[in-house]
């Protein structure tokens, strides 16, 4: 991202009432964030949901100063920042519609392995959640997954720290700026976390681990990753906001079971009972879920049934076949991504195709052609 650009992005962010959904609104609109200050109050004012207050607030230079000071920060402390326009920006959240425009960035994140899961669960961890799941870390190891957790007390920590123990990466997504670190009495980890994976937030500097964080913070969790796995939940555990927001976004989410009498599993129990995640009782039921196991040659080989023919597709379907074909199967996101289309039409389509016997789903939200 160019400097001048980051300048005007931070300080777009920083006017009151602009969400991320208001911003890239404005910036698809304007064509950059330069350009939403450039632009006239007339040209501003026929964007869809902006009114007087923000063409009222837009004018305050204020901003300005505050951006510089960001700034001053990120060049000191060497923080990277991703766009949610740029290449390195995670792919999967680039599906979700409130994802960050900006991400500050720490360590040595590395994405080009799409096999990113989440773990969350309870701050209270017992014996049981904390077995379940580094036993569930050393068995998925051989695949080289990459572990996004919150880098909270209990599961959080847990999950880091078995992932740095079985060498895979892991990634703390953060309630506050990257300039300081919650709880303190983790700040031992962070130099280890950032060797072997790192760092990830929305908030700026002066951003303080607010109880509202926490939950914009599940957003992101959720978003980046294929699927998210709640460990251990009390009943109204904050961990199940996090499988909520990947149910929204649809994602697969995974619940380990555990006795009725037990606090800290019926939040899992019920996103079980209620069918909002699947039971898992090993990486056996991830992997397979997730089709991680099979490679696309296998599935080529398997397939024993002949295409239909003269089989009739709207101009939609057809991009998608064609699209399927040189691909030979791909995650419904990959699909929505790479043909341009919304993930709620994208869904409708893929049904559509389904229905018509010329596509069939698999597991991990995968598609291919018949």
């Amino acid at each position: 991202m160019l400097q001048n650009e980051l300048y005007y992005t931070l300080a777009l962010m920083q006017v009151e009432g602009v969400g991320d959904i208001l911003a890239k609104k404005l910036i698809q609109n304007c064509g950059s964030a330069e350009e939403v200050f450039k632009a006239k109050k007339t040209t501003l004012a026929k964007i869809e949901g902006i009114g007087k207050t923000f063409l009222k607030n837009i004018q305050d230079k204020t901003v300005f100063h505050k951006t510089e000071h960001e700034l001053r920060i990120i060049e000191k402390e060497n923080i990277n920042l991703w766009y949610y326009q740029d290449i390195n920006y995670p792919e999967r959240l680039k599906h979700c519609f409130d994802a960050p425009v900006l991400l500050f960035q720490s360590g040595n994140v590395d994405l080009s392995n799409r096999k990113i899961i989440s773990i969350v669960g309870t701050r209270q961890v017992t014996t049981y959640g904390s077995e379940c799941t580094k036993k569930l870390i050393e068995e998925l190891a051989p695949l080289n997954p990459i572990i996004v957790s919150g880098f909270a007390y209990g599961v959080d920590i847990v999950a880091h720290q078995a992932s740095m123990d079985f060498g895979l990466q892991t990634i703390g997504v953060l309630a506050h700026g990257l300039n300081q670190i919650y709880p303190k009495i983790h700040k031992k980890y962070m130099v280890k976390m950032e060797e072997n994976g790192g760092f990830l937030t929305e908030f700026w500097s002066d951003s303080k681990p607010d109880r509202e964080n926490f939950v914009k913070r599940n957003r992101i969790v959720a978003g980046m990753s294929e699927a998210t796995i709640v460990i251990e939940s009390a009943e109204k555990g904050g961990s199940l906001i996090t499988a909520q927001i990947a149910n929204d976004y649809n994602r697969d989410v995974f619940a380990v079971p555990g006795r009725i009498t037990d606090k800290y599993s019926q939040g899992c129990n019920n996103l079980i009972k209620t069918q909002r995640a699947h039971v898992l009782t090993s990486a056996a039921d991830l992997i397979y879920m997730l089709n991680w196991e099979i490679s696309k040659k296998n599935r080529k080989e398997e397939k024993g049934i002949q295409k239909q023919l003269f089989i009739s597709l709207n101009e939609e379907e057809q991009k998608i076949y064609d699209y399927l074909q040189i691909k030979n199967n791909e995650t419904i996101d990959s699909i929505a991504l790479d043909c341009d289309f919304p993930i709620f039409k994208t869904s409708s389509i893929l049904l559509n195709m389904e229905l018509k016997g010329v596509i069939r789903p698999l597991p991990g939200k995968i598609f291919e052609i018949l």
